[in-house]
């Protein structure tokens, strides 16, 4: 019997004793050996962190009108515990319909909404596109939840609002292709949102802290603060007004002639500060998701597209033959067509039986392809030709302060008697984009600097309060002074001679302008051209002895050919005149 009971007693002892080396292992294997695992595991239960959002900057024009800011918006949530308690599913699903547009079989879905384990869920937000509402919208929202608490007699209705905020466009479609927009989770998708996108955001602010298993803030945390900081304010320098004389004029025109599309950039010449920059067809960044089945709204062609330009190029060899004292406006040549050395068609002029023997001025002034020709490719050659391009940046990206700019190409063959020649009146192996040869005319304007375009005028960080200015940037002297003013005189009489100018659509009572026309025919995809579809432009400056504004007036495709004189440079005349007006350069009369 004793020998039993020891036996017993050395059992117990013995399971107690390897209870205790187990439990002295395992305890071993967590403090030591798995203690980074499980400290990580516990610093996630009581380490927390708040979120302090930072408020994206504003846009503003350059007299300071407000172009997108943050401003209160609010989702609306459904409780579907609360609403199948209550038994107003039906209700708050008609209700909620008339209100945010959403089909009924969604909101019936989000209103009945399950867990994996088939019990109601308890917060479930209401998201169509653009699912941030205005005040407006909320206040009958909130009308709705204090109707439905009135005829339950009931606080708790199911149906609730979160305060966000979201990024609002008050001159809707105004300027949308600077702008560009953000989705509605607030990131940026392009225009100038994207390309300033981390100034804009700035940076959000955190709290660490520990708290209890209730999480209840502990007495001794050991608390950690980053303040939020704000994103910049962004002043550029679009004038809200002159972009609305763009837009109203665009939409005329792209009305009456159906194209593909219309670009239009204006600047002033002396800084490169892009004034107003437009294309057409266009959107409204408040309302982006109503444009999905047709993307191409939001292409901004002005940086983006590359074509052949036709005559507006003819402002480089003109340039490069003053500034190599090479242009005679008196000297003669017979126009219609020319044979060249080392190509076996001639070339024409867009009337093909010619205007006679006429000057180099009345060339000019006709826009003339032999012309031209003969000032860019025989008179200056291949090489200094290109030289010239080159000078003028149709080779190189102008660096404007937007996304996705890309670069024009001017690449003749070398030796290629026809490609070479083809180049002195735009067409051919030269493709350029909108802002490329708005930069380049602006070089003529601005007495011969070729400069950096930009949109933004100052920035300020309203952390610090401090502004930086964008100074003006000059890449390189194209021409001489003089030259440029010499060249600025035969661009004028393309507009100023109401008989024989080709820009004469473009004249303005009262105002000097210097101008050159563009009808490019487009090629067909064969090897040849269609001369039914054509790309028409206007490129010019105003007043031409002081210029204020150069503006690029492109149209893809206008009805029945429209020629850039005709198409296009209406559309200057009307953006020009007004925009001198409002900025109050002074007529000249005839007297003067």
């Amino acid at each position: 019997m004793v020998k039993r009971i020891k036996l017993r007693t050395l059992f117990i002892g013995g399971c107690i004793t390897l209870f205790f080396l187990v439990l002295l292992g395992r305890v071993f294997w967590i403090q030591v050996l798995d203690r980074d695992f499980w400290q990580t595991k516990a610093a996630k239960q009581w380490a927390h962190t708040s979120v302090f959002k930072a408020v994206r900057g504003t846009i503003e024009d350059r007299n300071g009108r407000m172009l997108a800011s943050d401003v209160p918006a609010y989702t609306v949530v459904v409780n579907p515990e609360a609403i199948t308690a209550l038994s107003i599913g039906e209700e708050v699903i008609t209700g909620l319909h008339e209100l945010l547009g959403k089909p009924e079989d969604e909101l019936k879905a989000l209103v009945e909404a399950k867990d994996e384990n088939g019990k109601y869920l308890k917060n479930r937000e209401i998201r169509n596109e653009g699912w941030k509402i205005d005040q407006e919208l909320r206040d009958k929202v909130n009308e709705f939840i204090e109707k439905l608490k009135d005829e339950h007699d009931t606080l708790e209705t199911g149906v609730g609002l979160i305060r966000e905020q979201k990024r609002y466009y008050p001159q809707q479609t105004l300027a949308a292709h600077i702008l560009g927009y953000t989705d509605r989770d607030g990131n940026a998708v392009m225009g100038f949102e994207k390309y300033f996108d981390k100034q804009l955001k700035g940076a959000d602010g955190k709290l660490f802290y520990q708290s209890d298993a209730k999480g209840i803030k502990l007495p001794d945390s050991e608390d950690t603060y980053q303040p939020e900081v704000n994103g910049s304010t962004f002043k550029l320098t679009i004038d809200s007004t002159i972009q609305y004389y763009i837009e109203q004029a665009m939409q005329k025109a792209y009305e009456e002639y159906k194209p593909k599309s219309i670009t239009v950039i204006a600047a002033d010449p002396s800084t490169m500060e892009i004034l107003g920059l437009a294309n057409m067809p266009t959107f409204n960044p408040n309302e982006f998701w109503k444009y999905a089945s047709d993307p191409g709204v939001f292409f901004n062609h002005a940086i983006k597209t590359r074509f052949e330009p036709g005559s507006t190029f003819k402002i480089i060899p003109l340039a490069g033959a003053v500034e190599e004292n090479l242009f005679d406006s008196d000297a003669t040549f017979m126009s219609g067509s020319i044979r060249i050395k080392g190509y076996g068609k001639p070339l024409y002029d867009q009337k093909r039986s010619g205007y006679g023997e006429i000057s180099f001025l009345e060339g000019v002034k006709r826009s003339s392809n032999v012309a031209f020709v003969k000032l860019g490719y025989e008179m200056l050659g291949p090489e200094r030709l290109l030289q010239y391009v080159d000078d003028f940046g149709f080779n190189d990206l102008t660096g404007i302060d937007l996304p996705g700019e890309i670069s024009g190409i001017v690449n003749p063959t070398p030796n290629n008697a026809s490609e070479n020649a083809t180049i002195a009146f735009g067409h051919g192996k030269v493709l350029v984009t909108p802002i490329q040869q708005l930069t380049a005319i602006s070089a003529i304007a601005n007495g011969g600097k070729l400069m950096v375009p930009h949109v933004v005028k100052a920035t300020t960080d309203p952390n610090t309060g401090k502004t930086t200015v964008t100074q003006p940037q000059v890449v390189r002297q194209v021409i001489s002074e003089e030259s440029a003013r010499e060249t600025s005189s035969y661009l004028e009489q393309v507009v100023a001679d109401l008989v024989h100018g080709t820009g004469r659509h473009a004249y303005i009572e009262g105002y000097s302008v210097a101008g050159k026309t563009g009808t490019a025919i487009k090629p067909d995809g064969k090897g040849g051209y269609d001369r039914d579809k054509v790309h028409s432009s206007f490129l010019g400056y105003a007043p031409a002895n002081n210029p204020k504004i150069v503006v690029y007036v492109g149209i893809d495709e206008p009805a029945n050919a429209a020629g850039g004189g005709a198409a296009a440079g209406p559309v200057f005349k009307e953006i020009v005149s007004e925009a001198l007006s409002y900025m109050g350069v002074p007529k000249v009369t005839s007297g003067d």
